[in-house]
């Protein structure tokens, strides 16, 4: 069992170039994967999204690579003639529409595209290898993402399977109050009789029955509690598990959510009613940390 939240971060070095990976995941429906790629990397990009998938089955994860040089590098830098004779002559024609001084060499110079940094050329081999150099980091760091998931999933069930036994416990009491129920009921349906029966007399002893029975029938909860126990061994026997077990739990959350909500629905009892209540604030307990599950 894995959790969607993690980060890694990965560095590798070639020369005086070195490179960082940074891989960071949080919770999401399904798997959404970003990444930020500097210029020259572009052919990672098709690698990278078959490697994600193969370890990652939800999740939002965005991936990072930045590249930086050590040392004092050489770089060299050219005018662009061409976009330099097109601001000139821009200049020139404004010049003549409003009165402004002329342009300063360092002011022309700023402008995108008059100054251009001339790259060193990479030979095939030396790109390949370079490549072959990232994607080892990469594996570095996706590796290191996995193994954060697989700890703070292995957290995560602990604390699940804490939440569901407090929630088979709630289950518990609320089926001794329930079994106590009826006579509680029965006690009361004779007094509210007796004073009806002081006013009507003329009701007859059979529809005095069926009202009981039908009382009795809308207030009884114990399939409500025998589905909740067989939710709760469910999910405790998906978290024992492991594995993409995120939306199979996500779905039990809702059936225990119901059941919790029907139970205090039908209660007629104080005592019973709180039990549900502390039931369905465990149930959503369990359930934000289910949102984290893969």
């Amino acid at each position: 069992m894995a959790s969607m939240t993690g980060f890694s971060r990965a560095e590798i070095g070639e020369g005086e170039r070195r490179w960082s990976w940074e891989i960071r995941s949080v919770n999401g429906r399904n798997l959404d994967l970003r990444l930020r790629l500097p210029a020259g990397c572009e052919a990672l990009e098709p690698q990278l999204r078959q490697a994600v998938p193969e370890r990652c089955r939800r999740g939002n994860i965005s991936v990072q690579l930045e590249a930086a040089r050590q040392g004092q590098p050489q770089t060299r830098y050219r005018i662009n003639r061409a976009a330099l004779d097109q601001v000139i002559q821009a200049a020139k024609d404004l010049g003549m529409l409003v009165d402004a001084e002329r342009p300063r060499l360092d002011g022309l110079l700023a402008l995108p595209g008059v100054v251009e940094r001339i790259d060193e050329e990479e030979s095939e081999e030396a790109r390949d290898a370079r490549l072959a150099l990232l994607l080892k980091g990469f594996g570095e760091a996706l590796d290191g993402l996995v193994r954060m998931r697989a700890e703070e999933g292995a957290r995560l069930a602990r604390i699940a399977l804490d939440q569901l036994q407090e929630i088979e416990r709630l289950v518990g009491r609320a089926r001794s109050l329930a079994a106590a129920q009826p006579e509680a009921q029965r006690a009361r349906f004779r007094q509210q009789v007796g004073e009806l029966l002081a006013q009507v007399p003329a009701l007859s002893e059979d529809r005095l029955a069926q009202e009981f029975a039908l009382l009795i029938a809308k207030s009884d909860v114990r399939e409500e509690l025998d589905r909740l126990t067989a939710h709760i061994e469910a999910s405790r026997a998906l978290v024992n598990a492991g594995g993409a077990i995120g939306r199979k739990l996500d779905f039990l959350c809702q059936e225990l959510n119901r059941e919790a909500n029907t139970i205090c629905s039908k209660s007629a009892d104080l005592e019973l009613t709180a039990v549900g209540l502390d039931m369905k604030a465990v149930v959503e307990q369990f359930r934000e940390q289910v949102q984290n599950i893969e």
